[in-house]
């Protein structure tokens, strides 16, 4: 026999290759113990391959890298009973702790396995005594593997200590061998780390669920915290609006109601004296309606309401002369707009509505909100008397001859539509008057 340089340090260093090779010679005369090493060869990359397979099932779940384990080493050692198990406390979080296989792949369980049989009777006692003794950590007695004729037992570690076995009964067909002792060898000491492994990413998966879940909290308590904020916002401009309606515009409506009267007791002629009485009356009018809305922006009655819809409601319900009919309607999915976007509109319908119910010589609106999966719509129309023509000369000629601050409410919209990246357009209303139309593009909504 021919010795081959350094072949004795590489069997020492490598015992399980060595075993799984089986080659001594290269004589002719050991042709048999080829052919025997050859057939060894197949059958154990057979069951290498079966075990890479098994152990790839890390992400599929502990009950299916179990199952896919225990399979591959009853299909290698041709078994009639194969038992995989876990020491109680070992790998908490790994499940199943244990599970039995029969020669045909049937498997048995005390855990309530998925597709697992229950235990029956004719469980070998041999195969029930072993699980008992791995279950209960009696385990010093296999810290070595055993290998015997029709028995295997090859203990599974991990970090330097024992966590459970694998145990193998084979019929007196299959006679166990070195080769099959370093097979499970194989097997168990990858076990254990794929084990922990699936462990570790189904607690990752349950984490992942949980901040998920979390985070989907946290987003609807943000929501919550800007539509208060956006409320608190709008409650201090009404009171604002309120204070300066009082302290200014309404005290200047007095004064002129009080000079009107001045001059009714001193002028002469019965046209000039109608005249003067129905400027009173509007005064008084006008006096009415602005307490009415001081009243209005003091005492809101929509302290619980935050969505765009709901503002529109208040808007068109309470603020508009009483000869005005204001309808709202809306259209597709009410989703939250940022705040900018829903003030924008807000007032954009505020400054419409106002101009139908001061120059529009209307009795009817209709305030259309429409939710689109791009953009939201809202427009205003009316059955007035105003002219879409001449509206939009007027727009275009604010941009460019209004000095002096008048006329400025449909450039202020069309401004406001603008810096939203959206568009402002005047049309003739199907009920006869005005239609303004603003769309703004649905960026940051959320549903």
């Amino acid at each position: 026999m021919t010795a081959v340089p350094g072949m004795g340090h590489r069997r020492r260093m490598n015992p399980d290759l060595d075993r799984l090779i089986g080659v001594r010679s290269g004589k002719s005369t050991f042709y048999p113990e080829f052919r025997v090493a050859a057939q060894r060869v197949e059958r154990v990359v057979a069951s290498l391959d079966a075990i890479s397979s098994a152990l790839v099932q890390t992400v599929e779940g502990p009950e299916n890298l179990v199952r896919a384990v225990a399979e591959a080493a009853r299909t290698h050692l041709g078994a009639e009973w194969v038992l995989l198990a876990l020491a109680d406390g070992a790998l908490p979080e790994a499940r199943p702790r244990h599970l039995i296989l029969d020669a045909d792949g049937s498997a048995y369980s005390f855990e309530g396995l998925s597709g697992a049989r229950d235990p029956v009777p004719h469980l070998p006692d041999a195969v029930l005594n072993r699980l008992n003794d791995i279950l209960r950590g009696q385990l010093a007695q296999f810290r070595l593997p055993v290998i015997e004729s029709h028995h295997a037992h090859v203990p599974i570690e991990l970090d330097g200590g024992v966590i459970g076995a694998f145990a193998a009964w084979t019929p007196s067909s299959r006679t166990l061998d070195a080769t099959d002792e370093s097979v499970m060898r194989i097997l168990s000491s990858q076990t254990a780390v794929a084990l922990q492994n699936c462990a570790l990413f189904t607690k990752s998966q349950s984490l992942l669920a949980q901040s998920e879940a979390r985070n989907a909290e946290l987003l609807a308590t943000q929501r919550e915290l800007g539509a208060a904020q956006r409320h608190q916002v709008l409650d201090s401009e009404r009171h604002r609006i309120a204070r300066e309606l009082h302290d200014s515009v309404t005290q200047c409506v007095l004064s002129a109601g009080m000079q009107i009267e001045v001059c009714r007791t001193e002028v002469e002629g019965p046209e000039v004296r109608q005249r003067l009485d129905l400027a009173k009356n509007l005064t008084r009018s006008a006096v009415e309606q602005l307490r009415s809305a001081i009243y209005a922006l003091n005492h809101p009655s929509d302290a619980g309401r935050t969505t765009l819809p709901e503002m529109l409601e208040q808007l068109a319900t309470v603020h508009m002369p009483e000869d005005l009919r204001v309808t709202l309607r809306v259209q597709g999915a009410v989703a939250e707009l940022p705040g900018e976007t829903e003030h924008a509109l807000l007032r954009i319908a505020g400054e419409a509505l106002f101009n139908t119910a001061m120059h529009g010589n209307a009795t009817r609106a209709i305030v259309r909100l429409a939710y689109k999966p791009s953009m939201v719509v809202l427009s205003i129309a009316d059955d007035g008397t105003g002219d879409p023509d001449k509206l939009r000369l007027m727009l275009r000629l604010a941009d460019v001859t209004d000095v002096d601050g008048h006329h400025r409410g449909l450039a202020n919209m069309a401004a406001r539509a603008r810096e939203h990246g959206g568009t402002f357009d005047v049309r003739r209303s199907r009920i006869g008057g005005v239609r303004v139309v603003t769309s703004i593009p649905r960026k940051g909504v959320t549903q």
